[in-house]
């Protein structure tokens, strides 16, 4: 019986994979981690997904800022396969509480330096972030494009980006990097700003919200759907061959569009209702992020199935 330790296992991207793992291998034991006490509404969000055979789904409290803790949990499950999803995700919160971010750091060290002492090398999946780029004026985004980290979130998970290469190199190690960008799903937290459009049109729509205010109608982001991410880093994670691979649609939308779009949904006009403020941008924010995902799409056959519309839909019929 294969192994699947999973952490952050109660976030959209786990519960994805969860789906992703039970589909193709059944008979695989998936241990997953999560610091959440009541784990209810994971439950519900695996059955929404037509999923009811939990026999093989074990999940563990275990903080993993804890090294000896972790080394032990390790030892004791020996998995097969990591897939390291856990921490913090908010580039903006990252800038009011860069403390609290550098659980990104600890928990990658605990994991990998557990994993070395005792001698267990499974495949090791890194979630990686476009955040980490530089602005690319324009170009779309591999796995060569040159990284300026501009937020303590991605400040941390790009260092863990340069580890992943030398853990890599000096222990033949199939650690792999995978360096996503934005996605979405009908699990996605309130403080996003694709489930903020979306909740505020509804309220607008149902007068209990008056407008919307956002930094920029401009900015181009690569939005995917979370379920299409999550077969990237399964087909990365188990057949990979490179360091690191770039996973988004390589199509790029406007936050304009993006609006447009969903207030279109509810019948309405967005320009009476939105509000454009730049002084809450983040400085230095690329105008552009849009993933150029050929290496992923080539060498494993991998491709996006859900479009932007679809995404958008889905996101709504589970609000209203």
């Amino acid at each position: 019986m294969k192994k699947h330790l999973i952490t952050g296992i109660t976030g959209q991207d786990g519960i994805f994979l969860v789906e992703k793992i039970l589909t193709e291998e059944p008979n695989s034991k998936i241990i997953g981690i999560s610091r959440k006490e009541n784990l209810k509404s994971f439950y519900s969000n695996l059955k929404s997904l037509d999923l009811n055979n939990f026999k093989n789904l074990y999940i563990y409290n275990l903080d993993l800022t804890n090294f000896d803790d972790t080394c032990y949990f390790l030892k004791k499950n020996s998995p097969d396969y990591i897939y390291n999803l856990s921490g913090p995700s908010s580039p903006y919160e990252s800038l009011s509480f860069p403390e609290k971010y550098k659980l990104i750091i600890t928990i990658f060290d605990n994991l990998t330096k557990a994993s070395i002492k005792n001698n267990l090398f499974p495949n090791f999946f890194q979630a990686s972030s476009s955040e980490m780029f530089k602005d690319s004026e324009g170009q779309n985004l591999n796995e060569f494009s040159s990284f300026e980290p501009n937020s303590p979130y991605s400040k941390f998970k790009y260092q863990n980006h340069k580890k992943v290469l030398e853990l890599r190199t000096n222990y033949e190690w199939q650690i792999i990097s995978g360096i996503m960008f934005n996605h979405e799903s009908e699990f996605r937290k309130e403080n996003y700003l694709f489930r903020k459009i979306i909740d505020s049109a509804y309220k607008i729509k149902k007068g209990e919200l008056n407008n919307l205010t956002v930094g920029s109608l401009e900015y181009t982001r690569d939005w995917s759907f979370a379920g299409d991410i999550s077969n990237a880093i399964y087909a990365i994670t188990n057949n990979g061959s490179h360091e690191s691979y770039v996973v988004g649609s390589g199509q790029g939308n406007t936050i304009e569009r993006l609006i447009d779009i969903v207030f279109d949904f509810f019948n309405l006009d967005y320009k009476s209702f939105v509000n454009v403020d730049n002084s809450i941008l983040r400085k230095g924010d690329p105008k552009h992020i849009v993933a150029d995902p050929s290496r992923v799409m080539d060498e494993l056959m991998w491709k996006p199935k859900i479009s932007f519309e679809t995404l958008i839909k889905r996101c709504i019929d589970l609000r209203i």
